[in-house]
């Protein structure tokens, strides 16, 4: 695989590695009592602005964000590391797709912050496009909730077979320590995404039972049932850790990640 493109995969890690670990801390730190709030990939957007030189910050987390699109949007139509044509494989690199138009609308919410133009807060809630309403907006709703928690069973299934760790040339990796490291932050990762994958598919899922297709839920929505629900404050935390975790082992990816040649 050519080194640039290599550059820019392990570029786009570690950007979302910052969006994971911003989102992590921040809502830890609120279910610790300690500050923070119950944040998404927005509200950690929000946090770098705040920051001094929040809108160098944010430029450069635009580019990062970019790089992880470009990264994605390869993989969707150029296929680089052989994963396929069949079923399995269209079905993965369809995630891709919409992986990388997530993080398009992150890196465009960043830069337009930097411009003042009025980019997405994405709060705790935001309201419908036209085309979401009657009796179209509960069958896309219905596929968006049966597709969350299809992508949630997944990100579980990765982390019970420690398929992750292909991802890596994990024998090779001398120190025991950053072993652990990437095998302890995956599966913790993965297991928190999971978490909140199922709870915004139950969501979905609930708006196109009741018909009620009013707002599109994020993941600060998530937070919130979490901590609505007996022993809240500690799951609230487990999944705030879990996230953390996620976004060291974007870390990991972007320093020890193979790739195919």
């Amino acid at each position: 695989m050519d080194s640039k493109l290599k550059k820019i995969a392990r570029t786009g890690y570690v950007a979302k590695g910052t969006v994971y670990t911003i989102t992590g801390v921040l809502t830890l730190l609120a279910a610790l009592g300690e500050g923070g709030q119950k944040a998404g990939k927005f509200q950690a957007l929000e946090f770098l602005e705040k920051q001094a030189y929040g809108n160098a910050i944010l430029i450069v987390m635009a580019i990062g964000l970019l790089c992880y699109v470009i990264w994605r949007a390869i993989q969707v139509f150029q296929d680089p590391e052989n994963i396929g044509s069949d079923k399995k494989g269209k079905v993965k690199r369809a995630a891709f797709g919409v992986s990388a138009l997530i993080y398009l609308a992150l890196a465009i919410s960043a830069l337009m912050k930097v411009i003042n133009a009025g980019g997405s807060s994405g709060g705790s809630g935001s309201q419908r496009p036209g085309f979401m309403t009657g009796q179209i907006g509960v069958f896309i709703f219905a596929g968006i909730g049966i597709a969350v928690i299809g992508a949630g069973i997944n990100q579980l299934k990765k982390a019970y077979t420690k398929s992750f760790l292909s991802k890596f040339d994990y024998k090779s990796i001398s120190e025991e320590k950053r072993r652990k490291t990437i095998k302890n932050t995956g599966l913790m990762g993965l297991i928190a995404r999971g978490v909140i994958f199922f709870i915004l598919g139950y969501f979905f899922i609930r708006a196109a039972i009741e018909s009620n297709t009013s707002e599109i839920k994020s993941t600060t929505d998530a937070f919130s049932f979490l901590q609505s629900s007996s022993y809240g404050q500690y799951l609230l935390g487990a999944v705030a850790a879990g996230l953390v975790c996620y976004g060291i082992y974007m870390f990991m990816m972007a320093k020890y990640r193979k790739f195919k040649a």
